[in-house]
């Protein structure tokens, strides 16, 4: 059995270099690395060379689900783990997945990642994510995000949706349900993936013995108006493809309030830019790529948000609600 490593990159030298150097430290090797480059301006080529990836060169920034796509064509493995480049594994993190997914015969595994700023803080280490979920307002939740870790994020689960910032899939899964889409260039890719495994049965695991540190946000920053932009563009992107058969009032209540919060940071421009944008690029979109061309898809998409939505509001009453997720189940009477 043969594991690829998936790496999109575009500049940050520093973080390359630092995560090479950690995959080396893996237990159960790698058997390719595979450095995908979005038209760095930097060294971060001779970076990945000089470590014996394997590079692959796009002449410009193409996102990171174009990215992720290349790496998984040239790749010849049998499992391909997509990372994000601000990323630190533990040195069983690849072995302990492996051991999972064969044990369990899941298409995709991912861990528990902390946050990599402090994770030795006095009050415990945060956690930066596990697996995703997402409401009937098409939004997604990085489930745990900022939360302290503790005994509830210990539980290993079944799971719908794996956040590509460390995880680790069958490389058959792309073959059989399709590629990352790329329309969404980067963000929310890996939930309209999500989205795609629910609709063909597929699922993972969520393995908290396998822990990734992650800092986040490294390229862009947070609430950065270029990421708003695209989050607000592609959660119109998610409804136009999948939503259509569901109550509006959640949508709207969702996307509001995620506006709410753009606002708060500075960003309602870049929100209401994104939002003009997926009006856009969704009335675009063939017919072949909406969901509400089968019923039988919109059943199943309908089920599995409304279990989605469930998960949030038993985490949320578990380790306490966010501002936003209280607000949002306020205004749906949960």
């Amino acid at each position: 059995m043969r594991v690829a490593a998936v790496v999109p990159h575009w500049n940050r030298r520093d973080l390359l270099q630092a995560l090479l150097v950690n995959l080396a430290q893996q237990t159960r090797p790698f058997d390719e690395i595979i450095v995908v480059d979005n038209g760095s301006a930097d060294d971060s080529i001779a970076v990945a060379e000089r470590a014996g990836a394997k590079v692959l060169r796009l002449e410009r920034n193409l996102g990171f689900a174009a990215a992720v796509n290349r790496g998984i064509q040239a790749a010849t493995a049998d499992w391909i783990a997509i990372l994000n480049n601000d990323v630190a594994l533990t040195p069983d993190w690849l072995a302990t997945l492996l051991t999972a997914v064969e044990k369990e015969e899941a298409w995709f595994a991912t861990g528990k990642t902390l946050m990599a700023s402090d994770p030795s803080r006095i009050d415990g280490a945060r956690i930066d994510g596990t697996f995703d979920a997402i409401s009937r307002g098409a939004c997604a939740y990085r489930c745990g995000s900022g939360k302290p870790d503790g005994p509830f994020w210990n539980q290993p689960r079944r799971i719908r949706m794996a956040p590509m910032t460390a995880a680790l899939f069958r490389r058959r899964l792309f073959e059989e349900i399709g590629p990352l889409d790329e329309v969404f260039e980067s963000y929310l890719e890996d939930v309209d993936f999500g989205i795609r495994c629910a609709i063909h049965d597929r699922w993972g695991l969520y393995v908290p013995a396998a822990i990734a540190y992650h800092q986040g946000s490294s390229t862009w920053g947070q609430w950065n108006k270029y990421s708003v932009r695209l989050i607000a563009r592609n959660q119109l992107l998610l409804t136009a493809k999948y939503f259509r058969g569901l109550s509006r009032w959640p949508i709207l209540a969702g996307q509001l309030l995620w506006g709410f919060v753009a606002l708060c940071h500075g960003c309602a421009g870049a929100y209401l830019q994104g939002k003009v944008a997926g009006m856009r690029v969704a009335r675009t979109l063939p017919a072949q790529r909406l969901a509400s061309r089968s019923t039988e898809a919109l059943v199943k998409v309908g089920a599995f948000v409304r279990e989605s939505e469930r998960t949030i509001l038993e985490i949320q009453r578990q380790s306490g609600f966010d501002r936003y997720w209280r607000a949002y189940f306020w205004l749906l009477g949960l």
